[in-house]
């Protein structure tokens, strides 16, 4: 049977059919109803172990009339039970998919561009850290050419902030994407003004800081990461809302997730070694470290 059918077939045995009132109330209680009553049957098995012998067979029942509420709650607010089950299993592959493969999907959004307009598909960052005028400082090379600019924690308290172009680099390692680095490295897509504007312009590059900073903010209470393998499901719905209308928007929730986990894993390592080099290949999608 399938869900379609099972929906129609349970809105015949409605006996609230209203859409107001007891009519949404009764099938919300018996979720939450039948939930407990699924709990039950499983703590009757914890106490009495096999000799429940039917706690299959009563799980298959609760779990029955749970299906039975969530279609009538459907039913109740027009929505098509077959969708919301299409919908989920989506949402679940965007969210965990990456797992079942090494690689991530491949997002190249420049492939159509000339050379000088494209982020290059491997290349070595050195990492440095240097104190000058009371100050500590991060800078980085790439073909000992300084990139970007110096940078500092901008906090009153030392946090390693100084680091978090490690994270520009995963981002675009991992996704293909990263206006900052494209910015830095003088690759903007200039030959396409739209692109060049809406893509790689300041809007984009503020986004790209603004999700840094947020993501930092997240990892900073909780350990900046280390042995997290996932990643709060509201922060990567967030960051996927803040880049929506951008090509980045292609990228899904679990892409997110691998480059912020991998971006960390080599940000502690710079912290950790106030330095070191950075290994970033887009065809691989990954970002390694080097210890000097």
């Amino acid at each position: 049977m399938d869900f379609c059918e099972y929906q129609k077939q349970a809105q015949k045995t409605d006996q609230v059919p209203s859409k107001t009132g007891n009519g949404i109330i009764v099938p919300l209680l018996g979720l939450v109803g039948e939930a407990g009553e699924l709990l039950s049957e499983y703590k009757k098995y914890l106490r009495d172990g096999e000799a429940h012998k039917l706690f299959k067979e009563r799980v298959a029942e609760e779990l029955g009339d749970l299906l039975w509420y969530v279609a009538n709650v459907s039913s109740k607010f027009d929505l098509d039970l077959a969708e919301i089950a299409e919908g989920n299993l989506q949402k679940c592959h965007d969210r965990w998919g990456w797992r079942d493969s090494v690689q991530t999907g491949v997002y190249i959004f420049d492939s159509n561009f000339p050379e000088h307009e494209r982020l290059p598909r491997q290349f070595e960052v050195e990492i440095t850290e240097v104190s000058e005028n009371n100050s500590v400082k991060m800078k980085a090379f790439i073909n000992g050419k300084q990139i970007g600019n110096d940078l500092t924690d901008n906090s009153y308290s030392s946090d390693g902030y100084r680091f978090h172009d490690i994270f520009h680099f995963s981002y675009a390692a991992v996704l293909g994407w990263s206006p900052v680095i494209r910015s830095n490295l003088k690759l903007k897509r200039k030959s396409n003004p739209s692109i060049d504007e809406v893509e790689d312009g300041g809007r984009a590059i503020a986004i790209e800081e603004g999700i840094s900073a947020l993501v930092f903010s997240y990892a900073k209470d909780h350990g900046f990461l280390e042995g997290v393998f996932t990643i709060d499901y509201q922060l990567l719905k967030t960051i996927k809302n803040m880049t929506s209308h951008l090509e980045v928007s292609l990228c899904l929730l679990g892409d997110w997730e691998k480059a912020i986990l991998s971006g960390y894993e080599v940000w502690r390592q710079v912290e950790k070694n106030k330095g070191g080099k950075v290994i970033v290949d887009l065809d691989a999608r990954s970002i390694i470290y080097q210890h000097n």
